[in-house]
């Protein structure tokens, strides 16, 4: 077998894929019947289209049921509505769909259904066809399938329904996934033109509403509570374990086509999800945010998978969306969603999210990035900018990711030293995306809006049951944790203080200013030894110059002196000598104006001589130079190396943050080896030679007391105060006990919050429900069903409040306050539903004569079934042979890294 070539281009998997697909396809036409496309996307489009237009009356009899059912099952009902039944009804016979029961019933259609989907709907059954269906799933088994699979995300429609035909004692066909899956797509299309009726009623359908209220600690904001540095702490971060693959076909001339998408015209209406045109207007600032800048300011470009685009590049033909970028608040309620399309963790995903919220949250908001350091450049540059500075808007990294950032990053962007954050290591995203990883198996291979629709569910569920579920103990678990940080160190720090004779706190702040102004000048040398070592390297090359022209002259002059080389041999000389003479001349200008140039910025009155005091000071600079610079690398690289190592020993570091700086050590240790070489050679080259270092040597080091090298630099950084590692111990201390103070605080503000809106919250649904009890009583029902989605839990949430206001210290209140806002709407404002428009407006008759709608076959629908499974199927293969090319790829990378 021969390797894949593998470039940096993208792309070199289609002839890969086309094989692929090729086998596949010729395997298939002994298995299945290849299907026209055109047909089943007629077929799809019209059936959803008619769906579609029957949403407003389907809607309104899911409301009906809704309503009236009982605490029994679909058969149940049926037998007790046969006993009331009267004249005035017709009749539908239908094969009915439960769990544990399959039955072909005949359901009655009374004169006001508008449909039979309509009287289908009302009677508790989902319709598998939308004109004339013949088989329908009751509603109990698809909220049992819904709820099933958002607990356990990996259940897929085929294994639920195996499932069923398991318990009813029949066997399974594949039509039946198919039928489930129509009915399944048009339960949750009900769901949220219910929700949407819902939010209408309570006066919250405003744009951006969800968003605004997302997350009651962080957005219900009260009248008389302490103004927080940070208004909003939110992550953002990319995900590539939810990337979907593009289906792919044959054309006839068994070309690969460009997609076998087909269009089904159905599309989510979210505004959790970022659009991707709203997110591709950032696609130019991603480009032209000053790259080079970039690579200048920010030390840590490349240590991050997600700062390097190649591998995405190599799975463009495969994928098309290769995972998402999500921004959730620090107590875990999801924010913003955005597809990632055909690339890898670009910056026009967070520049999207930044201008979402800064635009609905306004001012003073704080962002943790894994590479905010890089961000932070990109952000200012871009044409957010200005916007962005002028709300105050922070980039900050998390503590998980941040210590594996180069030292001087941590100083100005790690979580530790960032006054107003509190306790929050801004790490949201990686336990998000814990739990989310569980739908990757399922959306794989799904369509474009089921993926979306998965996604966005989930993201639903998880606000309402796992997160707000798990708020109070969020705040309980962050207050006593606070508390415990402040009284070890009240216990600590003083002893520690008196060791190293440190009387006044204050100098804790001064000794972290020192190490930034020192590890800055380890990153540069100092302007005025620069200029004046470039000064005399021109001034060498103006000698060399000068002396190169003299010779060129001679050269041409003698040139013409040549008498036994015939004329055109005589003739080639004299023009290669006078090019040689003009060329240089020309470097010979071109070093004198650099002289000059130089001369007049540093005042130099006098050109220097090889005589010169001054010109052998500098010489020496100038030979001193690469030594210099290559000591300080391997410094900055061993203060790095310790100061992480002492992270990583310390008391209270969990295993994952060990780990992962282990990883971040191994790194370093490869550039401190290199750094190493780099040195010993250049040491072994001076005169008189220098010290040079054995590796054994530099890896024991663990104190910088130890490290006799350093004395030699410019700076010796032994001597600073903070260097020891007493110093570093107490002075940590002191900043995880300034957070500590910050994040009680901050904790006092969301406790107090968090008791005004479950009192808000709840008056104003009950009221809103009581006001529409009379009028629209199904609505009245909605609301109750609403309201009891998050309103089950707040009797949890009020015990474990009463049990922070019992931990010693704490500093809150327990007694509700009052909402800032109190706008229509919002939970503190005075109730006053409205019936929604859809249910003042009649809807308007279904005419299904114009677009008639053949009936889908158990032929048809397993027809599509099959399609989907071999097209499945040829994906996973590409998707298996992309991970071992990548393997193979990286292993070649990583022998050419030895080689070099």
């Amino acid at each position: 077998m021969e390797p894949l070539a593998i470039s940096h281009a993208g792309g070199e998997f289609t002839d890969l894929a086309r094989e692929v697909l090729g086998d596949f396809w010729r395997i298939s036409n002994n298995r299945v019947r290849r299907v026209d496309n055109r047909t089943r996307r007629d077929r799809v489009l019209r059936r959803n289209k008619a769906f579609a237009e029957q949403m407003p009356v389907i809607t309104d009899a899911y409301l009906a049921w809704s309503l009236a059912r009982r605490k029994e099952g679909f058969f149940e009902r049926l037998e007790r509505e046969d006993l009331d039944s009267g004249s005035d009804y017709g009749q539908w016979p239908i094969s009915v769909i439960d769990v544990f029961y399959a039955e072909k019933v005949n359901l009655r259609i009374l004169p006001t259904d508008a449909t039979i989907s309509t009287a289908l709907v009302r009677q508790g059954l989902m319709p598998c066809s939308p004109i004339s269906p013949t088989v329908g799933i009751t509603t109990e088994a698809l909220d049992l399938y819904r709820v099933a699979h958002l607990r356990s995300p990996q259940l897929s429609i085929q294994a639920f329904v195996k499932t069923m035909c398991d318990l009813h004692g029949v066997g399974f066909h594949r039509h039946l996934s198919r039928q489930f899956s129509i009915a399944f797509d048009l339960y949750l299309q009900v769901r949220r033109s219910v929700a949407a009726m819902v939010a209408e009623s309570l006066r919250r359908d405003s744009p951006d509403w969800r968003l605004k209220h997302a997350c009651p600690a962080c957005t219900y904001t009260l009248t008389d509570e302490p103004q927080l540095t940070f208004s909003l702490l939110y992550a953002m971060d990319g995900n590539d374990s939810l990337k979907r693959v593009l289906r792919r076909s044959l054309d006839t001339d068994d070309s690969l086509s460009t997609s076998s998408e087909l269009p089904t015209g159905q599309q989510l209406a979210s505004d959790r999800y970022l659009s991707r045109t709203f997110v591709d207007q950032f696609a130019r600032d991603s480009t032209t945010a000053g790259d080079e800048d970039v690579h200048l300011e920010n030390t840590c470009e490349g240590r991050w998978k997600n700062m390097d685009d190649t591998k995405t590049k190599k799975a463009w033909g495969i994928y098309d969306e290769t995972g998402i970028f999500v921004a959730v608040c620090r107590h875990g309620f999801s924010l913003l969603v955005a597809d990632m399309v055909q690339s890898g963790e670009l910056a026009k995903y967070p520049l999207a999210v930044v201008s979402k919220l800064l635009d609905v949250f306004g001012s003073n908001l704080g962002g943790g990035y894994d590479i905010g350091c890089q961000f932070k450049t990109t952000l200012d540059n871009s044409s957010l900018g200005p916007l962005a500075r002028s709300m105050h808007h922070t980039c900050l990294v998390g503590a998980f990711h941040g210590h594996a950032h180069r030292r001087l990053c941590q100083l100005f962007s790690l979580t530790t030293y960032i006054k107003g954050l509190g306790l929050e290591d801004l790490e949201t995203c990686e336990r998000t995306f814990s739990k989310s990883n569980s739908l990757a198996s399922a959306l794989r291979y799904a369509s474009v809006f089921h993926r979306q629709q998965s996604i966005d569910t989930y993201f639903e569920h998880n606000d309402d049951f796992e997160v707000y579920a798990n708020l109070s103990d969020f705040l309980y678990n962050n207050y006593k944790q606070a508390l415990d940080v402040l009284n070890d160190g009240d216990a600590t720090l003083p002893n520690l203080m008196r060791d190293l004779k440190v009387t006044d706190k204050t100098v804790f702040e001064h000794w972290l200013e020192e190490e930034k102004v020192y590890l800055q000048g380890l990153t540069r040398e100092p302007e005025v030894e620069t200029l004046h070592m470039e000064y005399w390297q021109r001034l060498v090359s103006l000698t060399a110059s000068e002396e190169t022209l003299d010779a060129a002259i001679t050269a041409f002059q003698g040139s013409s002196h040549l008498e036994a080389a015939p004329y055109d041999v005589q003739a080639k000389n004299t023009r290669n000598a006078e090019s040689a003479r003009r060329h240089a001349l020309e470097d010979h200008e071109r070093y004198l104006k650099l002289v000059q140039a130089l001369e007049c910025r540093l005042e130099i009155e006098k050109r220097w001589t090889p005589h010169d005091a001054e010109w052998q000071r500098v010489g020496r600079l100038v030979a001193n130079r690469k030594y210099q610079r290559a000591l300080d690398r391997l410094e900055g690289l061993i203060v790095a190396r310790i100061f992480e190592l002492t992270r990583m020993n310390r008391a209270g570091t969990g295993y994952k943050l060990r780990k992962h700086i282990a990883k971040a050590l191994q790194t370093r240790s490869v550039a401190i080896r290199t750094a190493l070489n780099t040195y010993n050679a250049i040491a072994g080259s001076m005169h008189p030679p220098r010290r040079t270092l054995k590796w054994d040597e530099v890896v024991e080091y663990a104190f910088l007391a130890d490290f006799d090298l350093l004395r030699d630099t410019r700076a010796d950084v032994s001597r600073h105060p903070w260097s020891s590692a007493a110093a570093r111990s107490a002075m940590d201390l002191h900043f995880k006990m300034c957070r500590a103070r910050e994040e009680i605080e901050r904790l006092d503000t969301e406790v107090r919050r968090l008791v005004t809106y479950i009192r808000d919250e709840e008056r104003y649904l009950r009221e809103c429900e009581n006001q529409l009890k009379d009028t629209s009583p199904a609505l009245a029902h909605q609301i109750a069903i609403h309201r009891n989605t998050r309103g089950r839990f707040n009797s949890r949430h009020l015990k474990r409040l009463y049990d922070i206001s019992k931990l010693p210290g704490f500093s809150g209140t327990l007694t509700p306050g009052v909402s800032a806002d109190t706008s229509p709407g919002e939970s503190a404002s005075v109730a006053n539903a409205q019936i929604p428009t859809q249910m003042l407006v009649a809807p308007l008759p279904v005419d299904h004569t114009a677009s008639p709608l053949d009936v889908d076959t158990q032929d048809d629908l397993d027809d599509e079934e099959e399609e989907d499974e071999v097209v499945e199927q040829a994906s996973r293969s590409l998707h298996d042979v992309l991970l071992i090319a990548d393997d193979f790829s990286h292993l070649g990378i990583h022998d050419d890294a030895e080689e070099e």
